[in-house]
């Protein structure tokens, strides 16, 4: 705090001491040296995820309330949508008509996004058309709609335009659902490394509709349940056991309900893993802290994924990184060969790899050592203990990861004999 009396008027016409200079009329002097200023703020941060089935249904209108600070719905609107390609192949049409039926000025800049595009190259073309466009930003938010990787990439050029502009999230994958639609984190690849751009800026509101999961292929419903995964191994047995008995039907039915079980199920699978994610994110939604259990499946599998792209989707590399830890904690005595069995298994039947070529020593010691930089000089390596539980070490060596990769490919070897 400044001091109350730093700030003295002197008044207009008054004579200086003596043997002073006569001081202009009507400025202020300081009655103390100040050499050095604190300024301490603090900005509430608030944002929410919901469930709505069939939002692009014309009777709903939450994507129109949303981030629009109660300027009115219904004369008007205007919103600029990012789609991805692929989604706007699917449900373009429909995202269209949705727009024309509440009579919304619109502009769809269709994006195609995927790790190999996500750059600052494609966030400077979404600028140029958002300024183009037009926006009001404190009631006109952006809305994008598509996968975790365009979510990322919008998430950054919505907290970079005009310092920060208000925007929407509907995750059409399982992964966005999950993982990258209920973060505040945003980001773009740079000079080789995931997500070496980004900041911290999330969403006025994410909308969750497993409705557009069921025109996703079988390999990304895999991908998704790859996160989910990663929650039920450091944090709830409850979940895993779900996965273990029920994850070859989820993926079959594609989270859409269409047996009862697979409602049942599918719902509290989504529900647990949402709800695990935000225990862990809200507390340290800045990353003050740099052990975060959520980080576990991503100490390796950045550098993986980015050396294999295309051949590993996100939550493939997750679960290679995933398979090889759980055979780390075996090792140490962590984990039991009987509960190590059950995790490879369930990853099997939820048709996720636990095995690539890329790890060898050398790529390996390359990603711990990013990974050591990335966390402030330690491996902060979070390695599961059973099942549905985590701890941190920092004192993993070369050895240990030869051994474990070993470990780790005669087991799949021996499965491919069997």
């Amino acid at each position: 705090m400044l001091p109350s009396d730093v700030l003295r008027p002197q008044a207009a016409g008054s004579q200086a001491g003596a043997g002073a200079s006569q001081e202009p009329s009507g400025l202020y002097t300081f009655s103390q040296q100040v050499d050095s200023w604190v300024v301490r703020t603090a900005k509430p941060v608030s944002y929410e995820i919901r469930f709505t089935d069939d939002v692009l249904n014309p009777a709903r209108t939450d994507l129109l309330e949303a981030g629009a600070n109660g300027v009115s719905t219904r004369a008007g609107v205007r919103r600029f949508v990012v789609v991805d390609a692929n989604v706007d192949l699917l449900h373009g049409d429909r995202i269209r008509a949705y727009f024309d039926h509440h009579g919304v000025d619109h502009h769809m800049c269709v994006v195609p996004a995927d790790e190999s595009v996500k750059s600052f190259d494609t966030a400077a073309r979404i600028v140029e058309e958002i300024d183009s466009f037009g926006i009001a930003r404190r009631h006109e938010p952006v809305i994008v709609i598509g996968g975790g990787v365009l979510m990322d990439i919008v998430g950054l050029v919505s907290s970079l335009y005009r310092r920060g502009t208000p925007f929407v999230r509907v995750p059409t994958t399982l992964i966005g659902l999950v993982d990258a639609g209920v973060g505040a984190k945003t980001g773009v690849n740079f000079n080789g490394h995931k997500n070496r751009l980004g900041t911290y800026f999330p969403a006025d509101l994410t909308l969750l509709d497993r409705c557009f999961l069921n025109t996703l292929d079988r390999r990304h419903i895999s991908n998704g349940l790859a996160e989910i995964l990663k929650i039920a191994l450091i944090k709830d047995e409850g979940l895993f056991q779900i996965l273990e008995r029920h994850g070859a039907l989820l993926l079959e039915e594609k989270f859409q309900g269409l047996s009862s079980t697979g409602e049942l199920a599918g719902a509290e699978t989504l529900r647990r893993a949402i709800h695990g994610m935000l225990e862990e994110l809200q507390p340290n939604l800045w990353e003050a802290k740099l052990e975060r259990v959520v980080d576990y499946g991503h100490t390796f599998s950045p550098t993986v994924e980015m050396r294999a792209l295309p051949e590993l989707l996100h939550g493939e590399a997750v679960c290679v990184d995933m398979a090889l830890t759980t055979v780390l904690a075996q090792h140490r005595g962590m984990v039991s060969e009987t509960d190590r069995g059950r995790v490879l298994a369930t990853m099997r039947a939820l048709e996720l790899p636990s095995w690539n070529d890329l790890l060898t020593g050398e790529i390996l010691a390359d990603a711990l050592q990013d990974t050591v930089r990335h966390r402030d000089g330690q491996q902060r390596l979070p390695l599961p203990v059973g099942i549905g539980r985590a701890t941190f070490v920092n004192d993993v060596t070369a050895q240990e990861l030869a051994d474990a990769v070993a470990d780790l490919r005669s087991l799949q070897h021996e499965r491919a004999g069997r």
